[in-house]
């Protein structure tokens, strides 16, 4: 894939995951999907989603930086959104919580299939722990 095919597909992907459309998530994700270092394949990944999308029902993905280098992409999403109860660890309840993540995906055939992913877990800290 060249750079711009790569940034097309994670486009594509981003909003797949926006409109909440996981019969078409097979189109992105590879069947052998690992996040983390965990093999969960195609399955779970949808699971994980569904889950994400369950505790925060206002989950959008915002893609604030957005690096090519393919089979890679590095990208910072934004998010701006109100867990249902707590997330992380930590006693959000439906509060806005304004957060980022730093995703590193590897493509293999034109679909994600390797993730590293580290959400800014002290910036919710310094939302939600009491003082």
């Amino acid at each position: 894939m060249t750079r711009q095919e790569i940034a097309e597909a994670y486009r594509a992907y981003i909003d797949c995951l926006n409109r909440q459309d996981w019969n078409k998530l097979g189109q992105f994700v590879h069947d052998e999907a690992v996040h983390n270092g965990r093999l969960i394949g195609l399955p779970g990944y949808r699971a994980m989603l569904e889950n994400d999308y369950d505790t925060i029902p206002d989950l959008q993905f915002t893609i604030d930086l957005l690096i090519c280098d393919p089979p890679y992409v590095s990208c910072r999403l934004l998010f701006d959104c109100h867990p249902k109860a707590s997330f992380m660890g930590l006693p959000i309840n439906g509060r806005r919580a304004v957060f980022s993540e730093n995703v590193i995906y590897e493509f293999l055939d034109g679909k994600i299939k390797n993730v590293h992913s580290l959400i800014d877990k002290a910036s919710l800290e310094a939302q939600f722990s009491k003082p």
